[in-house]
């Protein structure tokens, strides 16, 4: 049998070596092992950017669809000495099958028409749930308003629906914010008061959304040029000031000031009126858009000590680079509705694609809020401004007091 000293061997092998990095083989292999390595980085790292700017892709929705009895129990399995004053409520199989599709598929099961709404115009809902309250149905979350006439010509696709304007279109004015023309009482001596300064902001975008009740029965759509969610703009301006805080409010119609109103412009009309009312003082610090929700009564209504409220929800839009800022003041503002008016709220949720801007980057502590549906009556609303303005000042003072300038 014929065999080859080791040292031979050793030779041969040292030779493979010194031909493959001759030949450039190894540098092709390093060159494509590197690229590899960088775009499997790059993916992971666009993919976590997108996890933390969508809560549904992230624990934070996982979270939100889920009470908080649900967490009181986790700490109290950790920490023996807590004990939740939180109900308990235990997680089905079919509430973990949902979020597991949806983390992994982005389609709710619960709403068959998202498997269509990304390929048809108009279907698209892309709404998600970053806070749970007692009042929240995850089935049923924030929807767009249908479509009254076809689409104006030249509206922008980064905008809600189209609008049926009625009347000429009278020459073109700048929308100037409106203060309350009614006087209100002076608040009490033991109550703190901003003075003449005004703190908070009121409008509406879309200021002819109004409700079938309080309209003519043969009407067929649920807006009005005066009987519309003004008044309950201007209703929460005035408890405001009852409770001490100095409020503005814009009742403008775009549809009438506006020369050419477009529907699919209206934020960039309320901008502008959001703007004004800025630069007319300096004191502004809390703006609300308040609009009126398209749903049906059964989703819109709930009765707390035998009186009926009209429920609300906030809106934030994502497009908004700091949405989290505004996502803070109204989880503020939904806490205090969840204690002292529980199941008000039906809670916050987040919106992408449309405007998803909402004016919300002029200032951090805004927020868009719906209150009531088509079918909820005016007296309904008043009650539910009553009880926002009731925590919204609350939730002023106690930050006031907190900060020395009181």
């Amino acid at each position: 049998m014929n065999s080859r000293p080791a040292w031979l061997n050793t030779m041969r092998d040292g030779t493979k070596v010194k031909h493959l990095l001759m030949t450039g083989r190894a540098f092709s292999l390093l060159s494509l092992s590197s690229m590899i390595f960088f775009i499997v980085l790059g993916a992971a790292g666009s993919l976590h950017q997108q996890s933390t700017s969508l809560p549904i892709h992230s624990m934070r929705g996982f979270s939100a669809a889920v009470s908080s009895g649900f967490f009181g129990d986790m700490l109290q399995m950790e920490m023996p000495s807590f004990h939740s004053g939180l109900e308990s409520e235990s997680f089905t199989n079919k509430e973990i099958s949902t979020f597991l599709i949806r983390t992994l598929t982005s389609i709710n099961p619960n709403d068959p028409s998202g498997l269509l709404s990304a390929e048809l115009p108009g279907m698209q809902n892309d709404s998600f749930l970053i806070r749970k309250g007692v009042g929240t149905d995850t089935n049923n979350g924030p929807q767009d308003h249908l479509p009254i006439t076809h689409p104006p010509s030249g509206a922008h696709e980064d905008d809600d629906l189209p609008y049926a304007t009625d009347g000429p279109d009278r020459e073109e004015t700048t929308p100037q914010p409106e203060q309350s023309t009614q006087p209100t009482p002076p608040a009490p001596s033991d109550k703190p008061d901003t003075g003449k300064s005004k703190v908070a902001f009121i409008y509406h975008t879309h200021n002819r959304e109004s409700w079938l009740p309080e309209l003519d029965k043969e009407s067929k759509d649920a807006s009005s040029t005066t009987k519309n969610i003004t008044l309950v703009g201007k209703r929460l301006a005035e408890k405001l000031e009852d409770e001490g805080i100095g409020a503005m409010h814009s009742d403008t119609d775009y549809p009438s000031t506006i020369k050419d109103f477009n529907y699919a412009y209206s934020y960039k009309y309320s901008k502008k009126t959001v703007k004004e009312a800025m630069a007319s003082t300096s004191d502004l610090k809390l703006f609300f858009d308040l609009h009126r929700d398209s749903q049906k009564r059964k989703y819109t209504t709930i009765e707390i000590d035998g009186e009926s409220y009209a429920q609300v929800y906030f809106v934030i839009g994502n497009k908004n680079p700091a949405w989290k800022e505004n996502e803070a003041f109204a989880t503020k503002i939904h806490n205090a509705l969840e204690k002292k008016y529980p199941g008000i709220s039906r809670g916050i949720w987040g919106k992408t694609t449309g405007n998803a801007e909402y004016n919300q980057s002029l200032a951090p502590e805004s927020a868009l809020i719906e209150i009531g549906g088509i079918e909820n009556t005016l007296e309904e609303c008043y009650r539910t401004a009553d009880a926002l303005a009731e925590v919204i000042s609350s939730i002023y003072w106690e930050a006031e007091k907190v900060s020395g300038k009181e």
